[in-house]
């Protein structure tokens, strides 16, 4: 059974700076970005796409395509293919592992260069593109300098982050922690009794509450989370190395997590993954993923909502 008090769950377990997990092994090289200009490939020629088992990746082309467009190795087994006049779709079967590599090369119809393109399908775990936007030709240069301009900005604000939450660990429970602990705002919870499992998933769901914190002052939560008590049939441990939420529009984002302690083979345990600030506005309700650090063995959760709380006064 959960413990009676979620705020002090969810302080203890996510958002202070004393619940640091280790880092998790290193995911597999690829991206789960919707675009790509094939003037901006990789050294070796050949761009990284992160697509999961049983999840269609579509690659969407401004060129048309002729018939037999797409070149794999004659004896691939692990991705089912279909082709359309502009577009090509990639079915990763359910035998595809976080880490397997496939070489896909797409041949364009006008003759024109570049005449193909290459990527390599690169399994993972939770993080499977669903639609991503080829385009042969380069963007206005106007474009261009506002999109590096946009990653530039973006990097400096990571970097700040960064530095910001190496600063929090250094405090005693964080700045999230104190929030939480001086009651300055309001902790809600919800019990969700409700969510849709996959048949697949490697994890049974025993009980799952969500949680939001809404500071003193605001109308919208600072940071949500959700915590799970889940059960491993299976005869291998399982340990969470990470997780997504993408909401009702579609939009995917990483959170934050905290294993306990490795689930046991044959037994129970519970996780909390979470998200903080602006990003904790997502409309739900939402579909919940969790993957371990090597292996196919996912957990995927729909319908998953947060509590709505009215921030308290000064």
């Amino acid at each position: 059974m959960l413990p009676p008090s979620p705020g002090a769950v969810l302080l203890a377990a996510l958002l202070t700076g004393a619940a640091q997990a280790a880092e998790p092994p290193p995911v597999p090289r690829c991206a789960a970005t919707a675009r790509f200009d094939l003037a901006a490939e990789s050294p070796e020629g050949a761009l990284g796409v992160c697509v999961s088992a049983d999840e269609p990746t579509t690659f969407v082309f401004d060129s048309l395509l002729p018939p037999g467009a797409v070149e794999m190795l004659p004896d691939n087994r692990s991705i089912g293919v279909a082709q359309g006049d502009d577009f090509v779709t990639v079915n990763p079967r359910r035998g595809f592992l976080p880490g397997e590599r496939v070489k896909v090369t797409v041949r364009f119809a006008d003759g024109a260069a570049p005449a193909s393109a290459t990527f390599w399908l690169v399994g993972h775990g939770g993080l499977g593109a669903r639609r991503v936007e080829v385009f042969r030709q380069p963007r206005p240069p106007d474009v261009l300098k506002k999109e590096r301009d946009e990653a530039q900005a973006e990097a400096r604000q990571c970097q700040e982050d960064k530095a910001r939450l190496l600063a929090e660990r250094e405090e005693p429970g964080g700045l999230m922690g104190a929030a939480w602990l001086e009651g300055a705002g309001v902790v809600a919870y919800k019990q969700l009794g409700l969510l849709m499992q996959q048949p697949a998933n490697a994890l049974r769901l025993d009980e799952a509450r969500s949680y939001s914190y809404t500071p003193t002052g605001e109308t919208h939560p600072a940071s949500v989370a959700v915590r799970l008590l889940l059960k491993n049939p299976g005869a291998e441990p399982w340990t969470l190395a990470g997780a997504a939420l993408v909401d009702s529009a579609g939009e995917q984002v990483e959170l934050a997590r905290w294993p306990l302690a490795p689930i046991p083979a044959k037994g129970a345990g519970a996780v909390v993954v979470g998200i903080k600030e602006e990003r904790a506005q997502l409309g739900c309700p939402c579909t919940l993923k969790l993957w371990e650090a090597t292996g196919p063995r996912t957990v995927t959760l729909g319908n998953v909502e947060f509590p709505v709380s009215q921030p308290a006064g000064p």
